[in-house]
């Protein structure tokens, strides 16, 4: 049970002589494995491994026109999506654009009226405002009808997107999008917002232009002179919310964004920012990529799925303290009634699956429902809930500003792969699908939303699940006492973990359950308290030798054998390590995994 990965490679291990065991093994199961790779992933440097953005393809084309529409005088609109990385990737225009004081306005589309990515109203209304340059952030590549009437209305059109390019590509300016057809440079896995920085990067590096008369060299374009040297680092704060908030591979020039974007934002003078970090109950100071990803992301994200985003964008470009209050408030709030909503959905959901049972109808065993009338920024919390009492996988739809059906799915079971199970179904199911292991999400026309679950479920029949996958294996072994803060510090060297960048897994065999308490609103987090299996479970001091292990919705991550645990048992587990923000005098804690 829970097997360790294999031993390392002796050639590798020899490469990887600098470091102990645990730490250079960790880094060759991250594909690092001689010195040189070693240092750029433990050390990552701003000046030493970023490269020149200038040789992404199209980035100084399109570098160049903003130049020229800066130096006109023309009026540039920054279009961005309306997620966690849209959002703070238009941010990083935003700031850049006032800096040098340009002509310029910021444009999300509303989410349930426009939907995701260009359309022709939204141009019509920037053409009548005077606008002839668009450029767009985190969407654009999938819009070729709408690039071409920018264009019929003499607005030309620079995209940046990292989304997969469609059949036909739009007739822009310029596309910068690394995962293009005949893109050189090294590093493709940015995300929307981490392109915006490149592309502001690049245009602080664009070269002077001409000399005048008297042989100086003039800046690239006007404005330039306002900015320092090193003024685009305070933008990685916005950079790396968005590259940790969209679940990119945190590998190679991401893990220098978000690595950084961290260091900014704990010192950030963002005011947004700040009141953000305060409604939302986290330490600034001692952020980390948990607390984006789960705390700050679903805020900003609340702002499109329960009314405007363009409530998150005013905060983090306000600089009025009371009016970044009332934004950071209202978002708190926003995502409460997210909530409230979500419990609406839920309540449907768990109706219409009595229903099947009254009528003597098997409940399937992947469950498929969706309702027109749904938000689907709304189902992700719902599949949790259904995922978790029905114990097996949940895919939920609802229409988002199209024709379009989107939805969410969580896998409900720990044994259970989504993502292969979406990869299983046959090849016309999906417009678009993606995620991991536990959860996802997915887009179908709506022609095709009637025959999803027969397709799901034969997939799902066709399959064989391991209890335990590749990504289940532990890195290491790992007893109570050596729960330290110290083993924490050598782990954190890794860090910023994410996509690409597990956190380290670690067995602890034979270990008793002194406690077993259950813990929220409805009693579904897990709180356990774990002692030596040697030692009397039933009297044992809380000391260094004992640890407490949690599971937020454990029934859902780890399965019904939690429903079985007894104090005084001896289990064996599979854990992470984190810190234990909230418990005195208990520095570490164990985020449990797997329970066997």
């Amino acid at each position: 049970m829970f097997p360790l990965f294999d031993s390392l490679d002796e050639k590798i291990r020899e490469e990887l002589r600098e470091y102990d065991d645990l730490v250079a093994a960790l880094l060759a199961r991250r594909g690092v494995t001689n010195a040189e790779e070693a240092q750029a992933f433990l050390s990552p440097s701003y000046e030493a491994h970023l490269g020149n953005p200038l040789e992404i393809k199209d980035m100084e084309k399109a570098s160049k026109r903003i130049a020229a529409a800066l130096n006109a005088g023309e009026r540039i609109a920054v279009w961005s999506d309306y997620d966690c990385d849209g959002i703070p990737g238009g941010v990083v225009l935003h700031d850049f654009f006032k800096k040098v004081e340009a002509n310029f306005c910021n444009y999300i589309p509303h989410r349930h009226h426009e939907g995701f990515g260009l359309n022709k109203e939204g141009i019509d209304k920037l053409h009548a405002d005077g606008v002839t340059l668009i450029i767009t952030v985190d969407c654009g590549i999938a819009d070729a009808a709408c690039v071409k009437h920018a264009n019929s209305l003499g607005i030309e059109v620079i995209i940046t997107d990292h989304h997969l390019v469609g059949e036909e590509l739009p007739e822009a300016y310029a596309i910068v999008d690394p995962k293009q057809e005949g893109e050189t440079y090294p590093y493709k896995d940015f995300c929307g917002g981490g392109l915006a920085w490149k592309l502001v990067c690049a245009m602080l590096v664009l070269p002077s232009s001409a000399k005048d008369e008297d042989s100086e060299e003039a800046p690239a374009f006007k404005g330039r002179e306002l900015i320092k040297e090193g003024w685009e680092k305070w933008l990685l704060d916005m950079a790396g919310l968005a590259t940790i908030a969209d679940m990119v591979p945190l590998t190679g020039e991401n893990r220098i964004i978000a690595k950084y974007g961290l260091l900014v934002m704990r010192k950030s003078p963002r005011i947004g920012l700040q009141k953000l970090c305060k409604a939302a109950r986290v330490d600034q100071k001692s952020l980390t990529e948990d607390d984006v990803a789960f705390m700050l992301a679903p805020r900003v994200n609340a702002a499109s799925r329960m009314g405007d985003a363009i409530d998150a964008f005013k905060l983090f470009t306000t600089t009025d303290e009371d009016e970044a209050d009332m934004l950071a408030k209202k978002l708190e709030a926003t995502n409460r009634s997210r909530r409230a909503s979500s419990a609406a959905v839920t309540k449907r959901v768990h109706e219409r699956l009595e229903e099947k049972k009254m009528l003597g109808e098997a409940i399937p065993d992947v469950i498929v429902m969706g309702d027109p009338e749904w938000r689907p920024g709304l189902l992700g919390l719902v599949c949790n809930s259904v995922s978790e009492e029905y114990q097996r996988p949940v895919f939920l739809w609802g229409r988002e500003g199209s024709n379009t059906l989107k939805g969410s799915c969580r896998a409900g079971r720990p044994d259970v792969n989504l993502l292969k199970l979406m990869q299983a179904a046959p090849a016309n199911t999906f417009i678009e699908f993606g995620g991991h292991k536990a959860s996802g999400g997915f887009s179908v026309q709506e022609e095709a939303i009637h025959s999803l679950e027969e397709r799901l479920n034969a997939a799902y029949a066709s399959m064989e699940f391991a209890v335990f996958e590749e990504d289940e294996r532990a890195d290491g072994e790992l007893a109570i006492h050596a729960a330290t803060v110290k083993f924490l510090h050598t782990l954190d060297k890794l860090a910023p973990f994410g996509m690409g960048n597990p956190k380290p897994t670690f067995v602890m065999r034979n270990v008793t359950l002194e406690k077993v308490a259950w813990f929220g609103k409805s009693g579904e987090h897990l709180r356990l308290r774990i002692v030596p299996s040697n030692a009397d479970s039933l009297e044992y001091s809380f000391s260094s030798t004992s640890i407490e292990g949690i599971a937020f919705y454990a029934k859902r991550e780890l399965g019904s054998i939690c429903s079985e645990l007894k104090e005084g048992e001896t289990r064996t587990l599979l854990v992470t390590l984190e810190r234990d923000t909230f418990s005195r005098g208990q520095p570490v804690r164990l985020r449990l995994i797997s329970i066997g």
